[in-house]
């Protein structure tokens, strides 16, 4: 008998608490049925917990990291979810995804940890993936007006910048005009916990 290797799963503590909030807001923006398409999955606890709350949707997790795309394969093995297919690796910088379609597409906390050549290519990518008035749903914490809605998150910035300069958190009028240059219109921001931000943006 060989021994069972180590166990592949990485854990996100922010994870739990943060699904709960996301989830319901995600009731309320998601399309009732089709294929959701998760940009940098990470670990793939928000992907296999939000599928196994939206029976209805088809979840499709990503993640261009080969560690991640491994834990998120362990974490839909062990949940049980039938509604994941596997993690297809996908940077969302690059200018062509494997994924040509999707009804809706998610990002939790990537815009603030990731190249600003990232954000570009998110937007870049939903405006060629998303039919006319789907959704680009985005999670995480933004600057407004030119300001930190939080000591808390000035200080998750400078401490994000001393681990990498091209890292931070983003001014969300920026991130607006991106959108706007891919074909994307702001439809709603709403204030969650631990002051973040759910950013909700429709394709036109």
């Amino acid at each position: 008998m060989t021994a069972a290797g180590p166990d592949p799963r990485r854990y996100a503590p922010a994870t739990q608490r943060n699904r709960d909030p996301i989830l319901a807001v995600l009731r309320e923006v998601l399309p009732a049925t089709g294929t959701v398409l998760e940009i940098a999955s990470g670990s793939g606890e928000h992907a296999v917990f939000l599928a196994g709350s939206l029976p209805e949707l088809i979840w499709h997790p990503t993640d261009p990291d080969p560690d991640n795309r491994a834990s998120i394969r362990a974490w839909i093995a062990e949940s049980g979810v039938t509604n994941v297919t596997a993690p297809a690796n996908l940077d969302a910088a690059a200018r062509a995804w494997p994924v040509t379609h999707a009804d809706a597409i998610v990002c939790v906390n990537m815009i603030h940890i990731s190249p600003w050549a990232a954000t570009l290519g998110l937007m870049a990518g939903a405006g060629r993936t998303l039919p006319t008035g789907a959704p680009l749903y985005l999670y995480g914490p933004y600057k407004r007006d030119g300001r930190h809605t939080a000591a808390s998150n000035e200080d998750f910035d400078q401490s994000l910048r001393a681990q990498n300069p091209d890292w931070g958190v983003r001014e969300l009028e920026d991130v607006r005009v991106a959108a706007a240059e891919a074909g994307l219109t702001l439809d709603e921001v709403i204030e969650m916990p631990a002051n973040n931000l759910s950013v909700v943006f429709r394709r036109g």
